[in-house]
């Protein structure tokens, strides 16, 4: 009797099922002790500015008036809004496209070079440099002035190798000393002559660096006689270092202008044309009977070239989008090349024993195996170039600075740039959102499909 009601107190044996909820119920409890301070974070960092960037898009500039969604409907009519998301379009299909194609071949062309490390090392270490220090750079780069930015002292060194440049950029003639200067930049004399005659033309204003080494006194030139069926002449800078000398007439220490292109015209038309020598004279010989007008052509004195306007309207956002290039190549190649990796080499090495060169390799094989890592690396960009805000900010310009703008630069221009309109800037912010939302759910299904 007593061991039968002692068997019907004692507590029912614990089950298996019971031990495992058990162990799954404090498995939970753990887990949630270590991700709290995640959560607790991600909620103060991002869910509550999300959160809060929603609501105050409903309200005015100062806060305190409800608008429903007035702030959304200005923003498609703003026209500087409208740009700002026309250039994040130009953003989002040519830089993750380029940027895609970049790395793709970098990575290919990596695995041929015997130096593979070191390479890669060179491409990715712009991944090092702020997003600050690389606008400094490539502002600086792109300065419009030769002597300061690289890329126009490239641009004008190749053009001026090509094209020439003019001799005399600050050459102009005195008042009142024969010479006249036309609509189109150049000079001719007051007076005619005819052959026979020698001209004497007067510049000033010529600068030292813009002399030749080889110029020479002009004197001994200007006292030559010419023969009957020449003109000549002698170009000459009428300036006497230290002082001195008379205006309008060749003295003993005043140079020649050599090199300068000189032009012989009757009727408006140009009979002949020759060069002026290291002492600045020049002749026509052969010349008919009559009267001529002596020309300095305007490819004289035009402006020496300065190169190409990259922070200008129409090139400052293809000028920001290389500096991101330029940043981002060394990340693309790598993450594919980690996929080109992991490619079955008995694929490669069938196709050419079939007799497939490395283009149709590269197109038929390579590519294809390659395009769910190439999708993930394009889709990442497209997140990234979205948010793109310090390279815009410090490369372009202040009175640029409207036509390179994107909607994360807008955004800030408009909270707290000058526009203290908080409530279109939450507005823009959301749309932000809404704009990478998608991208960020197809990256995500992408990486839990390579899981699985």
């Amino acid at each position: 009797m007593t061991a039968t009601l002692l068997k019907e107190a004692s507590p029912p044996p614990v089950g298996m099922a019971d031990r495992r909820r058990r162990a799954r119920r404090r498995g939970r409890i753990v887990a949630l002790a270590f991700v709290f301070p995640a959560l607790l974070l991600l909620g103060a960092l991002v869910v509550y500015p999300v959160l809060f960037s929603v609501g105050r898009s409903f309200f005015d500039a100062s806060g305190t008036r409800f608008v429903g969604g007035d702030n959304y409907t200005e923003m498609f009519r703003d026209p500087a809004t409208l740009k700002a998301v026309r250039n994040t379009a130009i953003w989002v299909v040519v830089a993750p496209t380029l940027l895609t194609g970049l790395g793709l071949v970098l990575a290919v062309l990596v695995e041929k070079v015997r130096w593979a490390t070191a390479f890669k090392l060179l491409l990715f270490m712009p991944m090092a440099v702020s997003f600050l220090a690389a606008g400094i750079i490539f502002r600086l780069a792109y300065d419009e002035d030769p002597d300061k930015g690289v890329l126009n002292a490239a641009v004008v060194s190749v053009h001026d190798a090509f094209t020439g440049t003019s001799s005399y950029p600050t050459a102009r003639a005195r008042d009142g000393q024969g010479l006249t200067k036309d609509a189109n930049g150049s000079y001719r004399t007051t007076a005619t002559a005819s052959p026979g005659h020698t001209v004497d033309l007067g510049l000033v204003g010529v600068l030292p660096k813009d002399l030749p080494q080889g110029a020479r006194p002009a004197y001994a030139a200007a006292g030559q006689k010419a023969a009957a069926d020449e003109l000549r002449g002698v170009v000459y800078l009428d300036f006497t270092r230290g002082g001195g000398g008379e205006q309008g007439k060749v003295d003993r220490q005043e140079s020649g202008l050599p090199e300068m292109n000189v032009e012989a015209v009757r009727d408006g038309k140009t009979i002949a044309s020759t060069t002026t020598a290291a002492d600045g004279s020049f002749r026509f010989q052969d010349l008919g009977s009559g009267s001529y007008s002596v020309r300095l052509p305007a490819s004289n004195f035009a402006p020496p070239y300065q190169g190409v306007s990259w922070l200008g309207p129409a090139l400052v956002t293809p000028a920001i989008i290389g500096a991101y290039l330029w940043i981002w190549t060394g990340f693309a190649m790598v993450l594919i090349g980690a996929g080109l990796a992991a490619l079955p080499r008995d694929a490669l090495e069938a196709a050419r024993m079939d007799g497939a060169n490395e283009w149709q390799i590269f197109r038929r094989i390579t590519v294809p195996l390659l395009a769910p890592v190439l999708t993930v690396v394009f889709v990442t960009l497209v997140i990234n170039v979205m948010k793109v805000f310090d390279l815009v900010y410090i490369i372009a310009p202040g009175p640029v600075q409207e036509d390179a703008t994107v909607l994360a630069t807008q955004m800030w221009l408009v909270s707290f740039g000058g526009g203290n309109n908080q409530g279109l800037g939450s507005a823009l912010g959301v749309l932000l959102l809404l704009l990478v939302i998608p991208a960020m759910v197809f990256n995500v299904r992408r990486f839990r499909g390579s899981q699985r």
